[in-house]
């Protein structure tokens, strides 16, 4: 249907409504016989209208070959309305919502090639790289500015914290053999012990070479089981063990008997260090090795090789410790170059060095001489007696900081760790703490013992972690004959100042270094009352009291 068709129909159903009067009258005219469709008509078509609707649609394969397509029907329809003098309109549907699903591939390369893309993308290129070469300059001046960091000594495990001798295992403990020992272990870890010198176990009746049986242990002491033990033991908790072998240890010819016998012990002695080192040793101690060195010296050049040399199965480091009662600092200096030794074991800060500036100087000649790893500090030992019983009772807690903070290896005798005195002789029983009640005069002997344990396990313990303890520069600040006073210094660690005063009356230390600060920080101190810990200290007017010892800290500053 036209347009002009339509709206000719909507004319003439506004006029048939502006006539209701013919509308409601029961005779309408006639209409002409020229009329485009008769009333018979119409009805005819409503009625082929209404039977097409009731029809059911069918697929396009099933529909008869002469039924109307769907422009046919939708003409007929058309006709068919404007007969009965109606119009039908067509409702569309409302369009579906459309969702932006970004560009296509082919839409992207198009606006990737558009030179506004390709400015933008050089400029955000260029602003990354500007950025990330500003980050790296930044982080090479920091590096550059940084001070630098020294390299780590080469260090052994002696060097890692204190050797402690048991040179009689009778009188260690209760049951006063090697399985003693081992009840024992947990108590040593405690004290930060590193290594572990025992004996000697061996059979050796005095000043009698032919009797002599490096490889079987005294019956009195305990068997090879019992040292199997042990040093499974000591190894589980990082305890070293060290025995030591010196021949005759219980005579008094000599710890190698007679000059004649030299050869012949020194021979025996190579195939006996190879069953030790198979039994687990780490090391091995020799009293008067000046001695054999000097008199069999191929046969000594064969010993240290057996213990220093590793092996596939053990490849850890093994120590070779000798021993001397020699004290002057010239003698011991020259003894390490000549024989070897890993570690010499001297008295050149016994008896015969009281003097703090005699023992200031001792210090410095053998820490310019010789690396840290082979300076060993004892005071004591199995001919010398027990600590407490050489300095007094009163300054074993300074005698204690000084071993701890020289640089080097301290070595204590069984007991030092509580101030143990000898008595009617050198090897007295070794006194561990019971829950048994006590009198007033053995209660303050336990506390006191007490005590001097829990300052030899702080000072032990931060040894074993301060690297400028550990092996850090050794810095003489001041000494005089009856006080003393040392820097220990590593790279941008914490640095440590050690101060002793050995006089009964107080005494003011002048400290005077670049590397002082004003202040420094109360470690530990053997009076608390005096220099509390973590108080501080103004080091331009340092005093201590009489045989008191300090241990201060300050940080690094650049």
């Amino acid at each position: 249907m036209t347009t002009e068709e339509t709206n000719v129909d909507l004319k003439d159903a506004e006029t048939r409504d502006a006539e209701p009067e013919h509308a409601a009258d029961p005779d309408p005219a006639p209409v002409p016989a020229d009329a485009d469709a008769t009333e018979a008509d119409v009805s005819e078509a409503d009625l082929d209208q209404e039977e097409q609707e009731k029809q059911p649609m069918t697929g396009g394969g099933d529909r008869d070959q002469d039924a109307p397509s769907a422009g046919e029907e939708e003409e007929e329809e058309a006709v068919a309305a404007e007969k009965n003098g109606s119009v039908k309109l067509k409702i569309l549907d409302e369009p579906e919502e459309v969702k932006f699903t970004g560009l296509s591939k082919e839409e992207l390369l198009r606006v990737a090639g558009t030179p506004g893309w390709v400015r933008t993308r050089w400029a955000l290129l260029v602003v990354f790289w500007l950025g990330w070469l500003g980050m790296l300059v930044g982080a090479v001046l920091i590096i550059l500015q940084a001070p630098r960091c020294r390299d780590l000594p080469a260090t052994s495990w002696w060097n890692g914290g204190p050797l402690y001798q048991i040179g009689n295992i009778q009188a260690f403990s209760d049951a006063q053999n090697l399985k003693g020992v081992e009840q024992r272990i947990g108590a040593l870890a405690q004290l930060k012990v590193k290594g572990l010198l025992l004996g000697p176990l061996h059979v050796a009746p005095a000043d009698e070479a032919v009797s002599l049986r490096f490889e079987e242990i005294s019956s009195d002491v305990g068997n090879l089981e019992q040292f199997r033990g042990l040093v499974q033991a000591a190894h589980k908790k990082g305890i070293f063990v060290v025995l030591d072998l010196t021949p005759n240890y219980q005579g008094t010819s000599g710890p190698w008997f007679s000059n004649i016998s030299v050869t012949n012990v020194a021979e025996r002695l190579k195939s006996a260090l190879v069953f030790w080192m198979n039994e687990g040793v780490d090391g091995v101690q020799l009293a008067g090795v000046e001695r054999v060195a000097a008199v069999v010296p191929s046969l000594w050049t064969d010993i240290r090789a057996i213990i220093q040399n590793g092996t596939e199965e053990r490849p850890d480091k093994r120590v070779l410790i000798g021993v001397t009662e020699r004290s002057s600092a010239e003698d011991v200096s020259s003894l390490l170059s000549s024989t070897g030794v890993d570690l010499l074991i001297s008295r050149v800060l016994g008896s015969g060095a009281t003097d703090a500036t005699e023992r200031a100087q001792t210090v410095q000649l053998l820490y310019s001489s010789h690396v840290q790893t082979k300076l060993a500090w004892s005071l004591g030992g199995r001919a010398e007696g027990h600590l407490a019983s050489l300095v007094g009772a009163a300054l074993v807690k300074l005698h204690q900081l000084l071993l701890l903070t020289l640089p080097g290896t301290p070595v204590l005798n069984y007991g030092d760790e509580i101030g143990l005195m000898d008595e009617d002789t050198k090897f007295p029983r070794m006194l561990w703490d019971s829950d048994e009640e006590l009198n007033g005069t053995l209660q303050e002997e336990r506390a006191e013992r007490r005590s001097c344990r829990r300052f030899f396990r702080a000072v032990s313990e931060l040894r074993g972690k301060e690297r400028s303890l550990l092996f850090g520069d050794f810095v003489l600040l001041f000494n005089s004959s009856s006080s003393l006073a040392f820097l220990r210094v590593w790279d941008q660690s914490p640095r440590f100042l050690a101060a002793f005063n050995w006089a009964e009356e107080a005494a003011a230390l002048p400290l005077s270094h670049a590397a002082l600060p004003r202040h420094a920080t109360v470690v530990h101190s053997t009076n608390s009352s005096a220099l509390p810990a973590d108080s501080g200290v103004d080091l331009t007017e340092l005093r201590l009291g009489p045989g008191q010892a300090a241990l201060l800290r300050f940080p690094y500053t650049g």
